[in-house]
């Protein structure tokens, strides 16, 4: 997979190439852009072409084969996912001394090193930043570089401060690439001591014309769902779990219409009863909320006069039969109900109950 195959934002990737063409490339840098539209593909993209043994002939511009031993050893770890959990898995494994003292890594190749945000807090701990200022110093042992991959911004304050240590004298052999959602997570003096990229979202058209290339068991109307829902992350869009949204989006539409429309709950109370305590309720109330808050959103598109906005697509007519009960005033209540409902998860409230009550208190 070469640079060409990344999608979209072609003038970032252009511009990060010409850089490692003229030796110019920074120290530290920060890929920026929603879940899902490429940093991590990016980052991996640049390690390889950092170290790769035989580089293709290419426009004048650095590229990388995919084939020799430090290419496909790096992307071993472009399944960030798996490799966590494998990670995760082999620290419960350790005795309990150990474990306390272990943190989470990714290496498949002994000069890349990814470091994730750290379970259960899911923060960047200042351990796996001392681990990189340990290796940092140290040349590279197979490439022309040591590249350490953050993925995350969020750093509890002392590792960000370590961090900044080494963002002040850095060596000329190792490259930082700070991932994140949102520069302004990061330090001022974080930031400063980086060049920041940000990758834009890309049209919905092109999301559709790439869906329609990766995903061919959808139809056009779920192509045009997808496309809408993944806000222009072309990552989040084939990595899309349609069948887990659709369940979300049942549930949530009957929570809103039994808020609406008031009357029997005996459906309510069926729904709600099934987001029970645990890791995986957990996960399943969360993807409600999102799913809750995208219904809420295209209600205000509708209440606007602007439906041309919505995102859920495929159920346009029902959304508008459902604006005609919900003005701005009932939406706008919702999403604070909503907003309490997500304090509540934080202070493990029963969830169930903490829906039932979401609904009551909007019922007209």
């Amino acid at each position: 997979m070469p640079f060409s195959d990344f999608h979209g934002n072609a003038d970032t990737v252009h511009r990060l190439r010409e850089m490692l063409a003229r030796d110019h490339f920074p120290h530290a840098v920060v890929l920026a852009g929603s879940h899902g539209c490429g940093k991590y593909t990016l980052a991996l993209m640049l390690a390889r072409a950092m170290t790769c043994l035989s580089p293709p002939p290419s426009d004048g511009l650095p590229d990388f084969c995919g084939k020799c031993a430090n290419c496909t050893r790096i992307e071993q770890a472009c399944d960030l996912q798996t490799r966590f959990t494998e990670a995760v898995e082999a620290r419960e494994n350790l005795r309990e001394t150990d474990k306390k003292e272990t943190r989470i890594f990714v290496q498949t190749h002994p000069d890349v090193l990814v470091i994730p945000p750290d379970p259960p807090q899911m923060m960047i701990k200042v351990d796996q930043v001392r681990r990189v200022i340990e290796t940092i110093y140290y040349r590279p042992g197979e490439g022309r570089e040591r590249v350490y991959i953050f993925t995350d911004s969020a750093f509890m304050k002392e590792a960000a401060n370590s961090l900044l240590k080494v963002l002040e004298e850095p060596p000329e052999f190792a490259t930082i690439l700070l991932l994140t959602e949102n520069a302004g997570e990061l330090l001022p003096t974080i930031r400063s001591r980086s060049m920041v990229f940000t990758l834009c979202a890309l049209a919905t058209e092109e999301i559709e014309k790439d869906l329609a290339k990766h995903r061919p068991e959808w139809k056009p109307p779920q192509v045009a769902l997808v496309a809408r829902l993944s806000e222009g992350a072309v990552g989040r869009a084939r990595g899309f779990d349609l069948d887990a949204y659709t369940a979300a989006r049942d549930h949530a539409l009957a929570i809103l219409k039994s808020a609406l429309r008031g009357g029997e709950h005996t459906e309510l109370f069926k729904i709600t009863e099934s987001y029970r305590p645990g890791a995986e309720g957990r996960e399943k109330i969360e993807a409600l909320i999102r799913t809750l808050y995208s219904l809420l959103r295209d209600l205000v598109f509708i209440d606007s006069g602007a439906p041309e906005l919505i995102r859920n697509t495929d159920i346009g007519s029902e959304l508008k039969r459902l604006a005609e009960s919900a003005d701005f005033e009932w939406i706008t209540a919702a999403s604070d109900r909503l907003a309490e409902v997500e304090r509540g998860m934080r202070r493990n409230l029963l969830r169930s109950l903490s829906l039932d009550a979401f609904a009551a208190a909007l019922e007209k």
